[in-house]
């Protein structure tokens, strides 16, 4: 089949013209002002030669917000996953993940492409399992078997709608992970909304795992990146790996300098989304035919099924769509909206009015 690049840039850069309020996901959040003057005065040199000061000043923020030994920042968070991945394990070996995982369904196969590796899931409610699901998953493994040897958190869970991890169960999964001699790795795409949510400190989130990254593309409102962080030793060697993926950014301070601004002035306005999201949440909540997937609504996710109202959600997401409103259809019936830092009350409100006229 022959794909038309050229049309489709066309026709995704026409609808972002015309939107209004863009909740497909929170990676579409964009630079502020601030943070585009900063990323225009930055700083720049080799940080392949470890010479450019604002990645190092980066990486070593990042290492100590987590409380780890060092850290390395990458182009994406898949990135941080696969190098991870690479680093901890060999060919042949097994993560353990929910079923849901982000590794296991939207990494395009990085596991078993990159590294050889084999994934096993656990069916977990809302993304998060427990130290006997572990256990269970890693059950009598033999010659024969692949040998599991990481285990997989994401926190938040995206796919279990936003849902923060308590600290307890990590503890006792990494804990567990350690008993059975395997590492416990945390995809921490959304753990700074889990960090201002529980009013705690992300090292309490990570101290207990071996390995943990942040994504700054999304709520965080960065055009690119996230830092991976670990021991000393892991991290030399996710620089090795890291060049011979291709992640090899030369002057790239003029994007962590992004990444440095959001630490000191995006993240505590992540409460504002996890407000806007409990906003559209109970708007939905009171639309005939539509079903939200969880009771309480903690971060910035808001999953919810349109099976009720008779109307396809993609048709549901189409007519959203010619209202200036952005947001995602992933079944014929099941829909996800995520707020950022480039979406308002008033855009919440906007949206929750368009919604009810496609469904009437």
């Amino acid at each position: 089949m022959k794909v038309d690049l050229l049309g489709s840039a066309r026709k995704a850069a026409e609808i972002a013209g015309k939107l209004k309020v863009d909740l497909y996901s929170d990676t579409n959040s964009k630079p502020t002002a601030g943070m585009r003057k900063a990323m225009a005065e930055a700083e720049c040199g080799n940080e392949q030669a470890l010479e450019d000061p604002n990645t190092n000043r980066l990486q070593e923020r990042v290492a100590e917000l987590l409380g780890k030994e060092a850290a390395v920042f990458l182009p994406s968070g898949t990135m941080c996953n696969e190098i991870a991945y690479r680093v901890w394990a060999r060919q042949g070996d097994a993560i353990v993940m929910d079923k849901t995982g982000h590794a296991l369904l939207y990494e395009t196969g990085g596991p078993a492409a990159l590294s050889g590796l084999m994934i096993t899931t656990i069916d977990s409610p809302q993304g998060i399992f427990g130290a006997e699901d572990v256990r269970a998953a890693v059950a009598n493994p033999g010659r024969h078997s692949p040998r599991p040897k990481i285990v997989n958190i994401e926190n938040t869970s995206n796919l279990g709608g936003g849902r923060i991890w308590p600290i307890e169960t990590i503890t006792e999964v990494a804990a567990t992970a350690h008993e059975l001699d395997m590492v416990a790795h945390m995809d921490g795409a959304r753990l700074m909304n889990a960090v201002v949510e529980s009013n705690s400190k992300a090292s309490d989130f990570t101290q207990p795992v071996d390995s943990v990254w942040i994504d700054f593309s999304k709520g965080l409102g960065c055009p690119i990146g996230g830092v991976l962080a670990g021991p000393a030793d892991f991290i030399n060697e996710a620089f090795r790996i890291k060049h011979q993926f291709g992640g090899a950014l030369r002057q790239s301070g003029l994007v962590t300098s992004a990444c440095n601004y959001a630490l000191d002035h995006h993240v505590e306005r992540l409460k504002d989304d996890h407000e806007n999201a409990r906003t559209l949440h109970a708007g939905l909540r009171e639309m005939k035919g539509v079903t939200v997937q969880n009771d309480v609504c903690e971060t910035n996710l808001v999953f919810f099924d349109v099976g009720g109202t008779g109307i396809n959600a993609r048709d549901i997401a189409a007519g959203l769509l010619e209202r200036g409103i952005r947001i995602g259809a992933q079944t014929e019936t099941r829909m996800r909206a995520v707020t950022h830092i480039g979406v308002s009350a008033d855009d919440i409100q906007l949206t929750l009015s368009a919604l009810r006229e496609v469904l009437s």
